[in-house]
């Protein structure tokens, strides 16, 4: 099984290697098999690409709205012409069953491209009048964006950022995961492919360093992150210093609330996907799932039953419904959270263990009797590891739903649609949903309150954080000044 790219980097349109940069091993998740190797940026590979994204924006941002989102949208159309082709790497990157990618990755990113795409005409400012004078605005471009990529969705989060960035008139260096360095460099190929001229769309591998040196570039004008808060943090500080605009979206400890009048099959579903989904690897996760007393033991039955008919196992094949962790590392961070969850004295429902066969494979599990205060309750995961906590009424478990420091997503499953928008308006969260969870159109603005970051991501919310304004005074009559 192979993958390997041309080359580790795409800067300026081709395909760039510099083999004195740290070795980056690609890892099949469900063989543990090294399907790449790769290099990370030196000091040299990021001069390249960031002179390359400053020299292809200007004639870039002096295209028109349409004529940029005629790019786009191409590049949108070969992305789902190639669909197959491209979850086949998604797959190959990060583990998740083919069942997963085919409909939800580079679909996601094509989604991405052609919104944007559509939308890059509509990019206006107003006209303000005052009397004979008036003020017109403009919404300029920032200049040279960097996006800094999680390793749960490699192709998606290229194009979440990417798109909205160039629709814009902003060119972008792109720094994918370590753990998933693939995806993004066929991105960078489609680009071109679609007429973008080179060093607008730029791929660079890297670790930590890598990410660095972007964030505090001087020829960099916005940083954008998809990672955990602590990650966050260091990276957001480190574009203050430099008065960079910013894009935080980062991680969560997401409420799930269940009342008693539920249909409870949905809500299961819905729990299910918030937790199982990707193995459990999505930030935006309902992972505290507060259920209403009088429904916990049906809950948790049908739920075990429904758990225990999930299949696991090769994540080529169509059938399977849930495949290995991202990495032998993320498995064992997550079963220490298992050795926790026991440890401290919540009930181990189901799983809970390593399956025993090649890759970084563990069962999905269900822990009930959970507490605000154990560390599974307090802690973000990114496995397939579900906490059940239980709540009598609405005041009491909006209460404990809030008392965290993260505020990324929540959701509330109900029949009372009244009690459902009364909830959601309390909840501390960016991104909620009523009767479901983790859907996430590029209509919508996605993102999160409190730790889980700052800006939002996809729909007519993200053209602000990729653009500025430039406001203009217009005289029609003489200067009254008083010298």
């Amino acid at each position: 099984m192979q993958a390997q790219p041309t080359a580790s980097h795409f800067i300026n349109g081709e395909y760039v290697e510099d083999t004195a940069g740290d070795v980056i091993e690609c890892i099949y998740p469900a063989t543990g098999e090294v399907i790449a190797k790769l290099h990370s940026a030196t000091p040299a590979i990021i001069n390249a690409a960031l002179d390359a994204a400053k020299a292809a924006q200007v004639g870039w941002a002096k295209l028109s709205g349409t004529q940029r989102g005629r790019v786009l949208r191409r590049a949108a159309d070969i992305m789902r012409d190639r669909n197959r082709e491209l979850s086949v790497l998604e797959t190959l990157d990060t583990g998740k069953p083919m069942q997963e990618t085919l409909y939800v990755d580079a679909t996601s990113a094509a989604d991405a491209l052609e919104y944007f795409g559509g939308l890059a005409g509509s990019i206006t400012g107003e006209h303000i009048p005052l009397g004979e004078d008036w003020v017109y605005t403009k919404r300029i471009p920032l200049g040279v964006c960097v996006g800094i990529g999680a390793w749960n969705y490699p192709t998606q989060i290229s194009c979440w950022k990417g798109a909205p960035a160039m629709a814009c008139g902003n060119s972008m260096v792109f720094k994918p995961s370590e753990m998933t360095p693939l995806c993004a460099l066929k991105v960078a190929e489609i680009m071109i492919e679609a007429g973008a001229p080179a060093g607008l769309f730029n791929v660079i591998q890297g670790y930590g360093d890598v990410g660095a040196a972007l964030s505090t570039d001087p020829r960099v004008d916005k940083v954008s992150l998809t990672g955990s808060a602590a990650t966050g943090k260091k990276v957001y500080a480190a574009a203050a210093a430099g008065m960079k605009h910013v894009t935080m979206e980062l991680g969560g400890k997401s409420p799930l609330i269940i009342f008693d009048d539920a249909d409870i099959e949905n809500a299961i579903g819905g729990a299910m996907l918030g937790n199982f989904y990707s193995t459990g690897q999505v930030c935006s996760n309902g992972t505290r799932v507060f259920v209403q007393e009088g429904i916990k033991d049906a809950f948790i039955k049908r739920l075990a039953e429904r758990t225990a008919a999930i299949k696991l196992g090769d994540p080529m094949d169509e059938e399977t419904q849930m495949g290995p962790m991202v990495s032998a590392r993320q498995r064992e961070i997550v079963m220490g959270f298992v050795g926790k969850g026991v440890t401290e004295g919540a009930t181990l429902v189901t799983g809970g263990k390593v399956i025993d066969r090649d890759g970084f494979y563990i069962e999905p599990t269900i822990f009930a009797d959970v507490t605000d205060d154990m560390t599974i309750a307090r802690e973000e995961i990114f496995g397939p590891i579900m906490s059940i906590l239980t709540f009598t009424d609405e005041d009491e478990v909006i209460a404990r739903a809030n008392d965290t420091d993260l505020g990324l997503a929540g959701g509330v499953f109900t029949r009372d649609i009244q009690r459902a928008h009364r909830v959601i308006d309390r909840m501390d969260a960016g991104t909620c949903y009523i009767n479901t969870y983790n859907d996430a159109p590029v209509e919508a603005p996605f993102g999160g309150v409190k730790g889980s970051g700052v800006g939002r991501e996809n729909s007519k919310a993200a053209i602000e954080h990729y653009s500025q304004l430039k406001t203009v005074y217009v005289k029609m009559g003489d200067v009254d000044a008083p010298y």
